[in-house]
């Protein structure tokens, strides 16, 4: 799919129109916007837009690492969006001209269509294609924000456990946050680069003469690069904080089975003794045998008990 809009010198917007007819010498400005552009409409880039067959062949390929490369007519940019449900990149390729714009995209992207109805309804302010371009950059931007936000929000219900989920499921989905946000940091680390270097290439001049939009898109992305990393080290601490509760859960069981144990060690040694049945036993023929053994398996437990509990033992119960 393939749709254009411009303006002309005289300030009438043109939607829709024939792309030879956007490069026309009126024109003020253009943009053409191809979604999983066909043969033909791909055609159109190297037959009509003259654009260099090496960045014709990066926007079919593989998803790219966001990049510059500078041309003698135009720049070519690799831009990463943020699928929302996916949460992984999609490539979006802009060629900039001087008086021109033109993005390529294999998948459907929501802040594309989002800033054309905002262009088409008049909101561009500016002198044309470096102000499109800086429009299309900060809305793929943008667009990352919510996705953080969310995830701060789920990472914020989990430490409160509002539901009271198992832990054991408390720590699968901090798992799962935590590789989401693996992608995401994949995302904004070299789309950071590609502001840094975007500012201090002077051969860019379309951006020289904007570099204050352009920087606050390069803040932007330093405060998600914080954002990233602060919510990875919230899943870290509580990763960290599930496995000690865990821990302690466990020093508990095994506490508990240590004191059954050791309490029925020497029970158990009597009971054997007594009951290995020899004829010459003198305790068996006692006629209150059974209950002084029974008299001295409670002392015992109870002298225990009491020596357990002067040990601080029981202190992990607390």
């Amino acid at each position: 799919m393939i749709r254009s809009m411009g303006m002309t010198k005289k300030g009438v917007m043109l939607n829709d129109v024939d792309v030879q007819r956007l490069m026309m010498p009126d024109m003020k400005w253009y943009w053409v916007d191809m979604e999983a552009p066909d043969v033909d409409e791909a055609s159109l880039m190297a037959g009509v837009f003259k654009f260099h067959s090496l960045a014709i062949e990066d926007c079919f390929n593989d998803l790219q690492r966001p990049k510059i490369d500078s041309y003698a007519s135009h720049n070519f940019f690799v831009l990463h969006a943020l699928n929302k449900k996916t949460l992984e990149a999609e490539e979006v390729d802009c060629f900039v001209g001087k008086n021109f714009l033109v993005t390529v995209h294999m998948n459907e992207s929501p802040g594309i269509n989002k800033l054309w109805t905002q262009v088409q309804g008049g909101s561009l302010k500016g002198d044309g294609a470096a102000i499109l371009f800086y429009r299309v950059v900060d809305q793929l931007v943008d667009e990352y924000f919510p996705i953080l936000y969310r995830m701060e929000d789920r990472l914020d219900h989990i430490e409160d456990n509002v539901n009271s989920k198992s832990y054991g499921s408390l720590i699968d989905e901090v798992f799962n946050i935590r590789s989401q946000l693996l992608h995401i940091r994949r995302t904004v680390l070299p789309m950071r680069d590609l502001l840094y270097r975007m500012l201090n290439l002077e051969s860019l001049s379309h951006i020289q003469a904007h570099k204050a939009y352009f920087r606050d898109i390069h803040d932007h992305l330093l405060k998600l690069t914080e954002l990233v990393e602060s919510s990875r080290e919230m899943t870290s601490d509580m990763r960290d904080s599930y496995q000690t509760i865990n821990s302690n859960r466990m020093n508990q069981i095994m506490m508990t089975l240590t004191i059954v144990s050791t309490i029925f060690i020497p029970l158990t040694f009597i009971a054997g003794v007594y009951g290995m049945n020899f004829a010459y036993m003198p305790e068996l023929q006692t006629s209150y045998g059974y209950f002084v053994a029974l008299i001295v398996m409670a002392l015992i437990t109870i002298i225990m008990l009491w020596h357990f509990k002067r040990k601080g033992w029981f202190d992990i119960f607390k």
